[in-house]
């Protein structure tokens, strides 16, 4: 619906545009003072403001109603009137966020061109915060291993309070899924998620990537946190963001506003803080890169989200949901997974964790033939055994020069610890993959000193002298 709000002190002069409006298919609202006029934006959100800058007997006129909205309402255009307008007005008026200007007595003709336009801002802008949000729908999480619901148990917790949360994680493991997981939960869903990349921004552009700028020539022009005004403001390896920058944002958690670069207001925000990072923050801040008053603020409920490794019993949901996801957006074959693939993606070694397993996928599904299931021999060369051009396994350097007895009996170490890791410590499935007893298998992984331990909810296999050496 386009609903667009009339404020003017004149009757005459808002009944007028409003009719006028009416005719072209406009839905309209009318306000004759300040009080009226705040009630109705309050009461709902419009898509445009008509704003008369002289309002006889209001509490406010049209400069501190226009700085208001665009504070609470960024995103609403505002076209201001004024039969006394002269070019000073017109330059304040933009400066505070205007969207135009224009003079009493108006052409209906040039009236009607601005508000045209101006309804087509407030359509774009609605648009975008829609793909935002379909965004984050899109960003889902998947997983049923034990590490996997010890996190989405902690998320719940959390997503309905405006507590400020940390997640910690190595890179790639899915901390801003995490976030956006929060978010589209929690009672600001509907509200914008603007994500704050710590490490992608240039330290001497950062505060006005995040308090924006006020200059003559180009008006206001809004920051990160001031876009995120109702909503999520994540701060993406937060351990990257310069030590002057931390100060700030210090205030700004504490006093809820802050001020444009080159401004004079104070601009006021409501905002939740979510930040991650893959860092260990207490040694930055024994290194001095980090503020430790800042870590305190942001480290309300310290969440860890678990890396691939930890959820290797995810890996094949992981893969069909990323299969899915890229036939979907990019019409990418809609491909299965042979039992041989799914054992080797199991048992790769994962640095670059659940953002690395997406690539790998996105590869295969480009450059693969788009028939039939995906075959072990289609993964990347450079995570599968190495093999000679006649297909034999060639041994490392370590292996090729030990007897024949400790070889066999490191690669059995080495095979059984990647299995059972692969199937989360679950002997059972890992007794039924390789073709042994349950009671055999205990056996043999006690002959070879491998034990299996708690981690991450889960259970994960380790040699007895790496137990020794943790404890």
């Amino acid at each position: 619906m386009s609903d667009i709000l009339i404020v003017d002190d004149e009757r005459d002069i808002r009944e007028l545009i409003g009719d006028i409006l009416k005719d072209e298919g406009y839905t309209t609202r009318l306000a004759g003072n300040s009080s009226e006029a705040m009630a109705e934006i309050n009461a709902e959100e419009p898509s445009l403001l008509i704003l008369d800058i002289w309002l006889k007997d209001s509490k406010m006129d049209g400069i501190d109603i226009l700085k208001t909205v665009k504070r609470d309402n960024p995103d609403v255009p505002v076209v201001i009137i004024s039969g006394h307008g002269n070019i000073e007005i017109a330059v304040a008026a933009i400066k505070q966020g205007a969207y135009d200007f224009i003079e009493k007595p108006f052409n209906i003709d040039q009236l009607l061109v601005v508000i045209r336009r101006a309804m087509e801002t407030s359509r774009l802008r609605r648009e975008n915060h829609k793909l935002k949000r379909r965004d984050s729908d899109v960003a889902q999480m998947v997983g049923e291993c034990a590490a996997y619901r010890g996190l989405v148990s902690n998320l719940d917790k959390v997503t309905k309070s405006n507590g400020r949360v940390l997640l910690s994680g190595p890179a790639g493991s899915g901390k801003e899924v995490a976030a956006r997981y929060i978010h589209a939960h929690s009672n600001r869903a509907s509200a914008p998620f603007i994500t704050v990349n710590c490490a992608g921004v240039a330290p001497e552009t950062m505060e006005e990537v995040l308090f924006g700028r006020e200059t003559p020539e180009r008006g206001v022009e809004p920051g990160l946190l001031e876009q995120a005004h109702g909503g999520v403001v994540y701060f993406d390896e937060v351990a990257d963001m310069p030590l002057g920058t931390q100060s700030k944002i210090l205030r700004v958690l504490v006093d809820q506003q802050f001020q444009r670069v080159g401004g004079a207001d104070k601009v006021r925000v409501d905002l939740r803080v979510i930040s991650s990072t893959n860092r260990d923050l207490k040694t930055e801040i024994a290194g001095g890169t980090f503020r430790e008053e800042l870590y305190h603020r942001l480290n309300v409920v310290p969440i860890s989200v678990p890396s691939l490794e930890d959820r290797r019993e995810d890996i094949p949901m992981l893969a069909g949901h990323f299969i899915d996801l890229f036939h979907q957006s990019q019409g990418l074959p809609k491909r299965g997974l042979s039992p041989d693939a799914v054992a080797l993606l199991q048992t790769m070694v994962w640095p670059g964790n659940v953002r690395q397993l997406k690539n790998l996928i996105e590869r295969v599904l480009i450059l693969g033939d788009g028939t039939g299931d995906i075959a072990a021999r289609e993964l990347p060369q450079d995570t599968t055994p190495a093999e000679d051009e006649e297909g034999r396994v060639v041994l490392s350097g370590t292996l090729a020069t030990m007897p024949l007895r400790e070889a066999r009996e490191a690669f059995e170490r080495e095979y059984l610890l990647t299995q059972i890791n692969r199937f989360g410590g679950n002997i059972s499935r890992t007794a039924s993959f390789v073709g042994m007893e349950r009671s055999a298998l205990h056996r043999k992984l006690k002959s070879l000193g491998v034990v299996t331990s708690s981690k991450a909810g889960g259970r994960v296999a380790y040699l007895e002298d790496e137990v020794e050496e943790a404890t």
